[in-house]
């Protein structure tokens, strides 16, 4: 009987089709570590540039096994210090905020929402005073009614991290033309430094951090064609500044 002859072996290949699959597996996790990673962080900047990574790696239609080393990202040099600087500056401003939340408080328990205003600007917070809360007409000398409430302004303008604070007089643009002054620039700059004298009566604040001066007419925030409009215009400012800048750097 003939012998069955055996087939021949193979010569040795071995079958390399399940590289793909796995590359394509390997691709798929490093996109998701990237996402991951640069989900992970608040700096925008570099969530895009990992994603400007991650695009260019699917869009060239490589794999893993085809890629070479992976592009670096290149780290901003002043990345660590901008976060020190924004986290310095927010800080700062939510102290403000905070100062403002008790100032509004104020102004709520005692109804004087007709009287007092505070916005939160870019410059410092800014406490305005209609002037028919400390001042009679024409005059520049803290009625004696209104002495207490003066007083309690004060104290709230005490703070932990001491600040400076400009006090600024307006007037609307009426004549003043009296004996006492003779023009509104004056009597301006007299409401400003009698209010910052009340101020500095209080022996918990430091006067080198207070200054006044006076604009007379010339920053009207309403038309002094009305009545109210120049009732409006006629106030007293308190500009406290803030202790860091937008940049970070310190106020001075």
């Amino acid at each position: 009987m003939a012998k069955r002859r055996k087939k021949p072996r193979d010569s040795g290949h071995i079958d390399e089709s399940w590289l793909l699959p796995y590359a394509d597996l390997m691709t798929l996790l490093l996109a998701v570590f990237i996402v991951l990673f640069a989900s992970s962080t608040i700096d925008e900047s570099k969530l895009q540039q990992f994603s400007s990574v991650f695009n260019e790696l699917f869009d060239s239609g490589q794999g893993i096994m085809d890629s070479s080393a992976p592009t670096p990202v290149p780290v901003p040099k002043d990345s660590v210090g901008e976060e020190d600087e924004d986290s310095s500056y927010i800080e700062d401003r939510r102290s403000l905020e905070e100062i403002e939340e008790r100032l509004a408080e104020y102004i709520a328990v005692n109804e004087l929402e007709n009287m007092f205003e505070t916005q939160l600007k870019d410059e410092g917070l800014l406490v305005t005073i209609r002037d028919s809360v400390l001042f009679s007409p024409g005059k520049a000398i803290i009625e004696e009614e209104y002495a207490i409430l003066a007083n309690e302004i004060t104290a709230l303008l005490v703070f932990d991290e001491p600040r400076q604070i400009i006090v600024t007089g307006h007037t609307d643009n009426v004549p003043i033309g009296s004996a006492e002054f003779a023009s509104n620039w004056e009597l301006s700059v007299m409401r400003a430094v009698n209010f910052l004298k009340k101020i500095v009566e209080n022996e918990e604040i430091n006067p080198l951090l207070f200054s006044a001066k006076g604009y007379g007419e010339y920053q009207p925030v309403a038309s002094n064609e009305t009545a109210e409009g120049r009732s409006k215009n006629r106030r007293v400012e308190v500009l406290i500044q803030p202790l860091v800048l937008q940049d970070g750097s310190a106020f001075e």
